[in-house]
């Protein structure tokens, strides 16, 4: 290697490293900024966080919980709300129906006069595939009032009770009637529903019926005679 060749070898060695002396602190400038900068927006970010919900939260959890009430206040609230209940309970003789357990209640004044098993609607889906036409015997819910009560009542078939049976409608009323299949008595609440008596009393305590609440010999004839028409109904 001539002197010439050796003087740009050196040159060029010096030049590179100098290049590269003079690299290092700017890229530990733009290091130290990029962390600083890093730190900075956590920083930020969690102030921003706390200023946001922090206020936001503590109001939603005020709202939720309501003022704080004294022993004192919250007894006269308690009180009041029984009084409200009381208001609603009937002074005159009611039935309760509950179909869930299909238990039949007659009560006065919220005391429990009786406690009778019944069988109240099956809930099943009966269709006629010909027509269109279906029907679900559920035992209906909500506040009903005795509308009719009858002796001896005669029990007109409808057309599902043929369908179920696989037979065919007939055309004739008479065609229809059935003595006994209702019992002795039977109170009305409207729609085609009633309380009445049944020939299955083996079947009591089940959800059985078409939608009308049955009831044993003994229990319907002192709810026929206890009820008068106008009493209301409770079915749930």
């Amino acid at each position: 290697m001539n002197d010439w060749q050796s003087s740009l070898g050196s040159r060029g060695q010096w030049a590179e490293n100098g290049q590269a002396t003079r690299r290092r602190p700017v890229l530990r400038t733009i290091l130290f900024c990029l962390v600083i900068g890093f730190v900075l927006f956590e920083l930020l970010g969690s102030y921003l966080a706390f200023r946001i919900s922090g206020p936001a939260t503590a109001e939603a959890a005020s709202a939720v919980a309501g003022p704080v009430l004294s022993v004192e206040q919250l007894q006269a609230a308690n009180d009041r709300l029984e009084k409200k209940l009381a208001a609603l309970v009937p002074k005159e003789v009611y039935v309760v129906v509950d179909t869930g357990s299909n238990r039949v209640t007659l009560r006065q004044q919220g005391e429990v006069l009786r406690d009778m098993p019944a069988s109240c609607g099956s809930g099943k889906v009966l269709e006629d595939t010909s027509s269109g036409r279906r029907w679900v015997f559920d035992t209906p819910h909500g506040q009903h009032r005795i509308k009719s009560k009858v002796t001896k009542p005669l029990w007109i078939k409808p057309d599902w009770a043929f369908l179920e049976e696989g037979k065919p409608i007939p055309s004739k009323t008479s065609e229809r009637a059935e003595p006994g299949m209702m019992g002795d008595y039977a109170l009305g609440i409207g729609n085609g529903y009633f309380l009445h008596g049944t020939l299955y009393k083996r079947m009591l305590g089940r959800n059985v019926s078409h939608g009308c609440v049955r009831l044993g010999d003994e229990d319907l004839a002192h709810l026929y005679n206890s009820v008068p028409i106008g009493a209301r109904v409770f079915i749930f």
